[in-house]
């Protein structure tokens, strides 16, 4: 067993759900996986790609299984297609098993724009053609199933298994590149992205034992004996009239685990709220996505780098100021988008008061050791930034579907990979007893492969491998871009995307229902009551 992993992953008592079997073969056994082989996935076309290359192969007999919180069937995979429901259905067709479990929201007129009709209409285009894709409302009251994976099993090739896990839906303006034009299948957001919105994504693609856990953890889900839908009287006519069965099919006997592919220890982190009927394999809810980050902010020596939707809530921003506090040494960088998705005069103040409280709650403690950057393509269009990435020292780093918001961390369904190269680092040899706060290769190629991008630098520019002098760098490549703006955008433009970030403010009289709002509907707490108003999870 890997030390340094030992030394950053959440033991089995600090995860603090023994009721699942996802990392629990056995006594003595440890709580992630090891012999991995882990591909950061940068952009949603290149996920799309990589999971049309692997899905395009399958033959009868073969197994896909799938979770989503939005999927739209009409979404291209490729510039040419196919798109995602007709693949799937096609799949179904030659005798692949195809199961999946996608978020029954709460309904268009109440979450607009959100889910529940472009689920629906993926679940029947793969159900008819004899898949069993099925709309899961077994959630917190308010909460949703934000898990995003996917595994694809071969019947005659285990070494072939595949599982991909990240922050990428099945759905429309996800298909963008590192130029940055945007989805050509668009959804309807804030007008200051534009008709097309840009999108920076990311998603990792797993190979080795550990797709057997994300089998698992699906399976968790899958055989909750508790019916699909809510049982309510609306609940039940919309079951109805989707054509939905109230509970799955059984899944077939489980296959064994694929054998080691890599070097790569890999710990799946959840997060479950607390509910009635609780779930059976995580009783008391989950929060291990949050145990996990104030670990791991407690061993950040140098650097906490941050991609994130939101980056907000007072208990997110703890755990960060409380890091800074403690280490004279460590600087945090955070990338966020410049702008709400949807920021009218209702659903923005809430959303924006929670990033104002957590930015200066930060700032307060260490203000010439926090940056905050947003990004914008070369045409000046701000990039929403929808990936979920972590990097610490170079070494442990997470990618998934959760967010820094109390939300993520506490009440909707959510799946992270926190992951360790367990390679040794320059100056290490391979099997001595390394340092467990030492750069590893993995970490340190996915930092590079964004700052490169986010700084417009090339990934072997030396500027880009000290984390230590990492803020200095996007503090200088944000100054420059936001004084060519400022001074008439007259040409060359300099090179990258990254501006610096201020919160629009809210006013006195927002912030006597925002707050509120904030709390109740927005960022909601998912924690069992004596938590609540504390920092533990």
């Amino acid at each position: 067993m890997d030390s340094t992993a030992g030394y950053w992953f959440l033991s089995g008592s600090e995860r603090g759900n023994v009721a699942t079997d996802v990392h629990a073969d056995g006594a003595g056994s440890s709580s992630w996986s090891e012999g991995n082989l882990v591909r950061p996935l940068i952009h949603g076309a290149t996920y799309f790609a990589r999971l049309h290359e692997e899905l395009s192969v399958l033959n009868a007999g073969d197994r896909v299984w799938f979770t989503d919180w939005r999927g739209d069937g009409d979404e291209k995979l490729t510039a040419d297609g196919p798109t995602v429901g007709e693949l799937l259905a096609r799949l179904a067709r030659v005798g692949v098993e195809v199961r999946g479990l996608v978020w029954r929201s709460h309904g268009e007129r109440v979450s607009a724009p959100m889910s529940n009709l472009s689920n629906e209409h993926l679940s029947r285009q793969v159900n008819d053609a004899g898949g069993e894709v099925l709309l899961d409302q077994r959630v917190r009251l308010f909460g949703c199933h934000h898990q995003k994976l996917f595994v694809i099993r071969r019947r005659d090739d285990p070494s072939r298994d595949v599982a991909f896990v990240g922050g990428i839906d099945l759905s429309h303006s996800r298909r963008d590149n590192a130029d940055h034009g945007g989805d050509p299948q668009a959804v309807a957001m804030d007008s200051r992205f534009g008709k097309q919105p840009p999108w920076h994504d990311a998603a990792l693609e797993l190979r080795g034992p550990v797709v057997a856990d994300v089998l698992e953890l699906f399976a968790e889900r899958w055989n909750d004996p508790h019916p699909l839908d809510r049982r309510t009287p609306y609940r039940m006519l919309l079951q109805r009239l989707a054509d939905m069965p109230r509970h799955p099919e059984p899944l077939p006997e489980t296959a064994p685990p694929p054998p080691p592919a890599g070097p790569h220890a890999v710990q799946l982190l959840r997060t479950y709220g607390v509910k009635h009927p609780p779930f059976p394999f995580a009783p008391g809810g989950e929060r291990s996505v949050a145990r996990a980050y104030t670990k791991a902010f407690a061993l950040a020596r140098t650097l906490i780098y941050i991609e994130d939707q939101y980056l907000w809530s007072a208990e997110v921003a703890a755990g960060i100021a409380a890091a800074l506090e403690q280490n004279p040494g460590l600087n945090v960088i955070a990338v966020v988008p410049r702008y709400p998705d949807s920021d009218g005069p209702l659903a923005g103040p809430p959303k924006r008061l929670g990033q104002l409280r957590a930015i200066e709650r930060i700032s307060r403690v260490a203000p010439g050791r926090f940056g905050v950057f947003n990004l914008e393509n070369r045409a000046g269009t701000p990039i929403y930034v929808h990936a979920k990435i972590c990097i610490i020292d170079d070494t442990w780093f997470t990618c998934g579907s959760d967010n820094f918001n109390r939300r993520s961390w506490t009440t909707d369904s959510e799946l992270t990979c926190a992951v360790i190269d367990t390679t040794a680092s320059q100056g290490e040899a391979t099997g001595a007893d390394t340092d467990p706060g030492a750069s590893r290769p993995l970490a340190h190629k996915l930092r590079l492969q964004l700052w490169a991008e986010h700084l417009g630098l090339d990934q072997n520019d030396p500027q880009l491998h000290a984390p230590a002098a990492g803020l200095k760098l996007w503090n200088a490549a944000a100054d420059a871009l936001d004084l060519w703006h400022t001074t008439g955008r007259r040409p060359p433009r300099p090179n990258g995307h990254a501006r610096h970030h201020t919160t629009e403010p809210v006013t006195s009289l927002q912030r006597l229902w925002a707050a509120p709002a904030n709390r109740l509907l927005v960022d909601p707490d998912g924690r069992p009551r004596k938590m609540r108003g504390t920092t533990q999870f």
